[in-house]
């Protein structure tokens, strides 16, 4: 691919990843309001999804007709298998975990994650970091320097962090097992769209797997209460249907992108979502900003910009060796020997 198109698809991404955030924190928004009216954050799954579901079949359908794609072979079927029943168990914790804290809060832990994805990455060698490069070392600052960013808004709060409320507790524990499980479920998401790149596909059989296991896993926990399934048509009913939309599309641009730029790059984006929350929820939930959030937003912005730099000056490294190599200059001595 030309090195034009490269960085212009680049930038599209770059666009798209950042939109997915507002997108996230406003499904997180919702997700708080209807719970707090009483739906369980179980059942929120289970509708939502369905209706992403539904919205998707079509587009998938199209996709199959447009394009040629590999057949869906047991072995793609369990790696996506493998990907819905990840995000299952992290979308379970983290509507758990908004219903008994905040999406401020969610956002906040939700910066553990590049910290996690990094690590991984480079374990399973889907990463490589030097100390001789800017750029691994901008990579590493940038992601220390948001977590402690993170650190700084979580614990410089207020006093409702730093009091006894078992709810909060339970909430910050959920939130924190649901942005590891994320940063698992971005390798398998990698793996599996190296395997079937059609990033349809892959979300919708993703979404019907979500689907059965919240089913499965509502129908236990809600048995003793029918009235948990009654949508009243209201906010509820607008809530459930946003966030079924919201949540494919945000899912389709991360299998999208991770197909082009990596888990990494995805992870990076998680801090600007503290700042967007910390003005939703103000606006719409009337929750208040202290200065640790302001300190904390700032380090986090630092942080990111960083990441997003050192990223960027790979990029460039690898869209320069690519024109090197395909040049007509670079190939005639190899004729010539």
């Amino acid at each position: 691919m030309a090195p034009g198109r490269i960085c212009s698809r680049d930038s599209l991404i770059l666009t798209a990843m950042v939109l997915t955030e507002f997108s996230n924190v406003g499904v997180n928004t919702l997700v708080k309001s209807v719970t707090s009216k009483g739906l369980s954050p179980f059942v929120v799954l289970v509708y939502s999804y369905t209706f992403g579901s539904l919205l998707l079949l079509p587009l998938a359908f199209f996709s199959f007709r447009s394009r040629s794609l590999p057949p869906l072979t047991s072995s793609i079927l369990c790696k996506m298998g493998l990907l819905g029943l990840v995000t299952s168990a992290f979308q379970i914790a983290g509507y758990n975990g908004i219903k008994y804290s905040s999406p401020t809060l969610s956002s906040a832990m939700s910066n553990v994650n590049p910290a996690f994805t990094f690590i991984l990455a480079v374990i399973f060698r889907m990463e490589k970091i030097s100390i001789r490069k800017e750029s691994s070392v901008a990579k590493v600052l940038g992601t220390i320097v948001s977590i402690i960013g993170a650190l700084v808004v979580t614990l410089y709060h207020g006093p409702m962090l730093m009091s006894s409320h078992s709810d909060w507790v339970i909430g910050g524990g959920l939130l924190a097992l649901q942005y590891i499980l994320v940063s698992i479920s971005y390798l398998v998401m990698a793996h599996t769209m190296s395997r079937y790149p059609s990033a349809v596909v892959v979300t919708l059989v993703h979404n019907v797997f979500i689907l059965v296991v919240c089913a499965f896993v509502s129908l236990l926990v809600e048995k003793d209460d029918s009235k948990a399934w009654i949508i009243r048509f209201d906010i509820t009913l607008t809530s459930v249907v946003a966030t079924g939309v919201l949540n494919s599309g945000y899912y389709i641009i991360h299998t999208w992108a991770v197909s082009h730029k990596g888990p990494v790059y995805l992870s990076m984006f998680k801090p600007l979502s503290i700042l967007i929350a910390a003005a939703s929820t103000t606006i719409f939930l009337s929750e208040s900003i202290y200065l640790g959030l302001l300190i904390g937003g700032i380090l986090i912005s630092v942080g990111f910009y960083m990441v997003l730099w050192g990223k960027a000056k790979e990029d460039k490294v690898d869209i320069l060796v690519t024109a090197i190599e395909s040049s007509p200059s670079h190939k005639a001595p190899l004729l010539g020997n």
